[in-house]
């Protein structure tokens, strides 16, 4: 099974970039999307369906914010919309597709590098989100948990760690987080395929940092460690230019 995540920042301006074309390409069995900035009927399903995906949306309340989809070719046993805390689910941050033994999170942590306000929400998402998966741990033990985590796990995971320490998304009581979180059962899946290379998933659109590959790896498909055993790919495509992320690849016997 493969699964792709990727911050569209916009599909509507992905699928004009030639989205649906990629992706005809790459063919993965569920894509999940983050930042869709769109409501499930501002989203070009048919073009989706075409290629044999059904859509399953959850939006933000406020238009043109935030918001995640995914795009399953297998009909999932069960779809969960959010994480059943309005704080979040008003900014259509998880979205939930059950299928088999697994079940996959698409999941839009929040920024924080628009404010204080901003970072101790995030922070106070990272406390509920993960007492919410963990909870889902016990029912539902193999999980695959994709998307835009908005941190840099590791030193390698960004350009120029050393000056980048006060900077939101790359802050030590982020860095402690997701450490912790690890060490709670979970595994970076592109770090146990590709442990020391330098490759990011995210650059700022300032100072030509895609083409001088100063970016960020922000984007991630973390997975319980009772699925880890069944991994068997994982990559991050930076060639694909319809955002300023790009696609992270996950596959799973």
């Amino acid at each position: 099974m493969k699964i792709i995540s990727y911050n569209v920042n916009g599909v509507r301006s992905a699928l004009s970039k030639g989205l649906i074309d990629w992706l005809k390409t790459e063919k993965p069995d569920i894509f999940s999307i983050q930042e869709t900035k769109a409501q499930p009927d501002q989203i070009d399903q048919a073009a989706f369906e075409a290629l044999g995906y059904k859509c399953y949306a959850f939006s933000a309340q406020k238009k043109g914010y935030s918001g995640v989809a995914t795009f399953s070719k297998i009909t999932p046993d069960k779809v969960v919309y959010g994480m059943n805390n309005p704080k979040y689910d008003a900014e259509g941050r998880v979205l939930r597709l059950d299928i088999g033994d697994i079940s996959f999170l698409n999941i839009y942590f929040p920024s924080g590098s628009s404010g204080d306000d901003r970072q101790a929400f995030k922070m106070e998402f990272l406390t509920d989100v993960t007492n919410f998966i963990l909870d889902l741990k016990k029912e539902r033990p193999n999980l695959v948990i994709s998307g835009d985590y908005n941190i840099c796990r590791l030193w390698i995971d960004i350009h120029n760690p050393e000056k980048q320490q006060e900077t939101s998304g790359f802050l030590p009581e982020e860095r402690d987080w997701f450490q912790s979180f690890v060490d709670k059962g979970f595994t970076d899946s592109f770090r146990q395929v590709v442990p020391e290379k330098h490759q990011y998933s995210w650059w700022s659109y300032r100072a030509n940092a895609r083409n001088n590959n100063k970016g960020w790896r922000i984007d991630y498909h973390m997975v319980s460690n009772e699925l880890a055993g069944r991994l068997t790919g994982a990559a991050i495509l930076p060639n694909a230019k319809h955002s300023d992320h790009c696609p992270v690849v996950v596959e799973i016997n």
